[in-house]
């Protein structure tokens, strides 16, 4: 778990070789940081430090530089960015690879250097010997979503010596969405506002983080569903004064409404929420949050909804009538 690795770097326990793939560029970016930060001084860099881009220099050069003495400290840090040869894919470089010699590397890597490689992919290709060895004999740090367990885990790393509630990161994860770059956006906003007591609450959530537009419109939706119509009224208007594009509205809404009308038909199915969030590729936390909303409704009601969007979204594309008036003719018709 990447959560564990990070813990092993800043206690100064570092591995020999590390791979990092996935397409969450946070995680990626996070783990690159803590090692340059606890494996080297900052006195070090210019002479310890090296990043080589795969996709334009041969492995071979890159461990060249990997089986050089430091200079002045006890250790190197390589980074070799984009091994396209672990994956499937077509070539998009000219540049000619000597794979084995990275296998004969992984065997027995030098004591004063840490190899880290950057594979931001969403599949490496589990046929490929060098994938298997590197799966093997280097750390993984896979650079996935995170699930809902993971991502409160991460949230609780964030903040350090700082305590945060429970019901505050319900909260957080609510209104803020969950995109790791936000999250440690508002994260180190809190975490600032509460240097006195060290506390973070649900109070402090709801009154410093930003409701993302998608929140906004997740809100409105719940509204609508509850059929508090002048609230949601509220929130629509507030959009428009916002210069939100009523059919980038419509879409979210829509959006909103169908991953809703999705997740019930798999949980009926008898779907896990994980089982669910895989199926959809979706956030495991916005499953739970639409699972939580659709219990009071039948599938014919968000059908008939998403009906409902689907014409107001004709008549917007094809200038039948306001974009704006279309949408609270919306609204009150699914009251």
């Amino acid at each position: 778990m990447v959560l564990d690795v990070w813990k092993s770097i800043k206690k100064g326990q570092f591995a020999p070789v590390y791979l990092l793939f996935g397409t969450e560029a946070y995680l990626i970016n996070e783990t690159k940081q803590l090692l340059i930060e606890n494996a080297l001084h900052e006195d070090e860099m210019d002479f310890n430090f090296s990043q080589f881009d795969l996709e334009e220099t041969p492995v071979e050069t890159a461990l060249e530089d990997v089986e050089t003495l430091p200079f002045i400290g006890e250790r190197r840090l390589v980074f070799m960015q984009n091994p396209f040869f672990l994956t499937a894919e077509k070539a998009k470089s000219r540049v000619e690879h000597n794979v084995k010699r990275l296998e004969a590397y992984l065997a027995d890597p030098v004591p004063y250097s840490i190899v880290v490689l950057t594979a931001p992919y969403e599949k490496l290709d589990e046929r490929k010997k060098i994938t298997k060895e590197l799966k093997r004999k280097a750390v993984l740090v896979e650079a996935k979503k995170l699930g809902d367990h993971e991502l409160k885990g991460w949230v609780r790393e964030r903040v350090g010596s700082v305590r945060i509630d429970e019901q505050a990161i319900e909260l957080l994860l609510e209104l803020a969405g969950t995109n790791l770059m936000m999250l440690t956006n508002e994260l180190d906003k809190m975490v600032l506002y509460v240097e006195a007591d060290k506390h973070i609450t649900a109070e402090i959530v709801e009154k410093l983080v930003a409701k993302s537009l998608e929140q906004n419109i997740f809100t409105l939706v719940d509204h609508v569903l509850q059929r508090k119509m002048e609230s949601a009224m509220t929130i629509l208007h507030d959009l428009l004064r916002q210069n939100e594009e009523p059919i980038k509205i419509l879409s979210v809404m829509a959006g909103q409404v169908r991953l809703m009308y999705q997740v019930k038909e798999l949980s009926r199915q008898g779907y896990s929420q994980q089982k669910i969030a895989g199926q959809l590729k979706v956030h495991p936390f916005r499953v739970k949050l639409a699972l939580e909303k659709t219990g009071k409704f039948q599938e014919r009601e968000l059908l008939g909804i998403m009906n409902d969007l689907a014409e107001a979204d004709y008549k917007m594309k094809t200038g039948q009538a306001d974009k704006a008036i279309t949408l609270e003719l919306l609204l009150l018709k699914i009251r």
